[in-house]
């Protein structure tokens, strides 16, 4: 799955249409992506990340860890953000695009998303074609579900 998505990543700018499991694998990059844009990809940032794979796909707590796993070597592979999010765009609905939004919020918010990777947000919202508003609500939703949750130790 990882040398087919690199060869799309390569490929001309009309890419074929994506499984699901190639639109997984282009968020988890994102997502893995932003977490790096502070130059500290820290292990509660991977956790985070895995969360959100399991809830938001359903996996186990291993098969989210191999997904990120994955994910990484596809972002460090990618030459540019815009492979990425050219696929996206390309796979899925305007709804579930914010929802990509949502997902890369809630890394962002995680330990706190400084200018850099909110400007990355900004991008990436605009390159899957998501508008500033819906991107806001999207953060305002995260930022709610994030104060309604139990606090967390150092090491979760």
């Amino acid at each position: 799955m990882l040398a087919d998505l690199l060869r799309r990543l390569a490929a001309p700018p009309h890419p074929a249409p994506l499984a699901p499991e190639d639109c997984r694998l282009a968020l988890t990059a994102l997502m893995v992506r932003l977490a790096r844009t502070d130059d500290s990809y820290s292990g509660r940032e991977k956790r985070r990340i895995d969360r959100i794979l399991a809830d938001r796909y359903g996996l186990a707590p291993l098969a989210a860890a191999d997904l990120r796993a994955e994910a990484e070597t596809a972002e460090a592979a990618a030459p540019d953000t815009v492979r990425f999010t050219r696929l996206i765009k390309d796979a899925v609905p305007y709804e579930e695009r914010v929802g990509v939004i949502e997902a890369l919020w809630r890394v962002g918010l995680a330990d706190g998303v400084d200018a850099e990777g909110r400007t990355f947000l900004r991008l990436v919202a605009n390159l899957i074609g998501v508008t500033d508003q819906d991107s806001g609500l999207a953060r305002q939703r995260v930022e709610r579900e994030q104060a309604q949750e139990p606090r967390r130790g150092p090491w979760s």
